[in-house]
């Protein structure tokens, strides 16, 4: 058995057209995670960076928002999903959104990327000492609900159809 190369990547401003292609095919995302990223060409997919690597480091962060990190998980130097890892919750990421959101490309779902994923995500949120972290998701969407379950996340409750999970990593 070849062993496979796993890479969780965090965005920068070099990143590159393959990037650029997995965005795409996820489009807009799904099941309350969004692709905000603008996908009209690669130029302008390419100038957006910056404003993620400072929103990364809480330069310029709208209100309402929070910091927060993007990251691309690679397989074999090929990018098959993206996620965010907010540094800290406001209110309303209290109730729906908490620190990890995540996408697998549609081409590569089925693969065990998404638990992989959060595996990853959850190692990056120890490295920025979040002791305990909050990971929420529709009640109807049992890929999800068995993806956080298989990483540890304890079912806290569900309120108007949201999961809320908590995981303590610290």
């Amino acid at each position: 058995m070849i062993p496979i190369i796993v890479e969780l990547k965090e965005l920068s401003v070099n990143d590159s057209y393959d990037v650029y292609n997995m965005l795409k095919e996820i489009g807009l995302g799904e099941n309350g995670f969004t692709n905000s990223f603008p996908l009209e060409n690669y130029k302008t997919f390419s100038k957006s960076l910056l404003h993620y690597v400072e929103e990364a480091n809480g330069i310029g962060i709208e209100e309402g928002r929070v910091p927060q990190t993007i990251f691309w998980l690679y397989i074999d130097e090929y990018p098959v999903a993206f996620g965010k890892l907010r540094h800290r919750l406001n209110e309303e990421l209290l109730q729906y959104g908490g620190h990890i959101g995540y996408m697998v490309r549609s081409s590569e779902r089925g693969k065990g990327y998404g638990k992989l994923m959060l595996k990853e995500l959850l190692k990056a949120a120890r490295d920025k000492k979040i002791e305990k972290v909050l990971i929420t998701c529709d009640e109807t969407n049992h890929r999800s609900r068995r993806v956080i379950e298989s990483n540890r996340g304890e079912l806290e409750g569900i309120t108007n159809g949201v999961c809320k999970y908590w995981r303590t990593i610290l």
